[in-house]
């Protein structure tokens, strides 16, 4: 399998310039992430990390740009080269989509609202596209199973439009179903060896998600534990989900949960990787707070041994915050441990 170099250990600096809510401020920007962040992750010996960016940080609903936007970006670029850190800019959120809002999607159908996309592209890749410690992630977990066709058109012309500019630069997309492994299987032939594609992994949700309140069928106050046999897992998932929300489950048999879970679940996106001879990026993973500390340390040891045998490079979910922080203090007794089965 083709690597993709330089990206092999990250993770993400969510909730900074994305997923603000109502911190969509500059007083939020400066600080929550801050230079002493990065010194931070930098002493984990990571290698990269994945900065989400909504479209509203560095562009209005106009199209045109806002400057102290990209001074925030330009500030983590800043911060990371000082420290030999490259990073994944995400675009997290465009206008007409994002991820988490389903009645948010006029961006598949309008074409003013592509342009628009492809003209942010166009201003990353002006400020951005000569520097190497840059990849660029176009949009962030496309959902539905009808935008599938859309978004391979959507992408193909924003790719081509960067390579005007930037013949070289490292592009990343992803596939439905929220970056899915399935999804992977939907994407069309890279356009060049310059292509990466994307995928997330908090299989198996039940466990991953326990109790998160935006997921509308997760019964409130549920909680499990892991390792499980595989055959509960099943079980319980189409309790909760009333499906096979992962759609790996059926070929597992009663096995405990093991890496071999996650060796299987990845088998799919190691053939697609194959197929195309393109690289393959695990750009999110990771677990909840909610869940107990062992099972969460169990859960990363898992995951860790089968990307590593599959040389898969990954970003966790995320450094702080967010339900899933690696940094917070909820962590702290088993901090050293996580970051060493990142």
């Amino acid at each position: 399998m083709r690597q993709l170099e330089g990206y092999l250990k990250g993770v993400n600096l969510g909730g900074w310039l994305s997923q603000c809510g109502r911190n969509y401020t500059e007083e939020h920007y400066n600080t929550f992430i801050t230079e002493k962040d990065i010194d931070l992750i930098s002493s984990w010996g990571l290698d990269h990390v994945r900065l989400p960016v909504d479209y509203n940080v560095v562009q209005e609903e106009n199209g045109n740009f806002i400057e102290s936007g990209f001074r925030h970006i330009d500030d983590c670029i800043r911060w990371c080269e000082a420290r030999n850190l490259k990073i994944v800019l995400d675009l997290h959120k465009a206008c007409g989509f994002v991820f988490d809002d389903k009645n948010y999607c006029d961006f598949f159908t309008d074409r003013s609202l592509q342009e628009m996309f492809i003209k942010l592209w166009m201003e990353f890749t002006r400020r951005y596209g000569d520097n190497d410690n840059i990849a660029f992630e176009l949009l962030n977990e496309v959902t539905a199973a009808y935008m599938a066709e859309p978004w391979n058109k959507i992408s193909a012309e924003t790719i081509a439009a960067i390579r005007t500019l930037a013949p070289q630069k490292t592009i990343i997309i992803g596939g439905i179903y929220n970056s899915s492994i399935y999804g992977l299987t939907l994407l069309e032939q890279p356009a060049d060896e310059n292509v990466v594609f994307t995928f997330h992994c908090y299989s198996p949700m039940i466990f991953t998600h326990q109790n998160a309140g935006w997921i509308e069928q997760m019964p409130k106050g549920y909680s499990t534990s892991y390792p499980l046999p595989a055959s509960t897992v099943r079980t319980e998932s189409f309790n909760v989900f009333g499906m096979d929300y992962d759609g790996e489950f059926g070929s597992l048999g009663d096995d405990m949960m093991s890496p071999e879970y996650f060796r299987r679940l990845f088998a799919t996106a190691v053939a697609v990787s194959e197929k195309y001879n393109v690289p393959m990026y695990c750009g999110e993973y990771g677990v909840i707070e909610g869940a107990d500390r062992d099972s969460t340390l169990a859960w990363y040891k898992d995951i860790h041994t089968a990307l590593e045998e599959l040389s898969i490079p990954r970003a966790a979910w995320t450094y702080k915050e967010m339900n899933f922080g690696l940094s917070d203090d909820l962590n702290k007794d088993i901090l050293n441990e996580l970051i060493s089965n990142l």
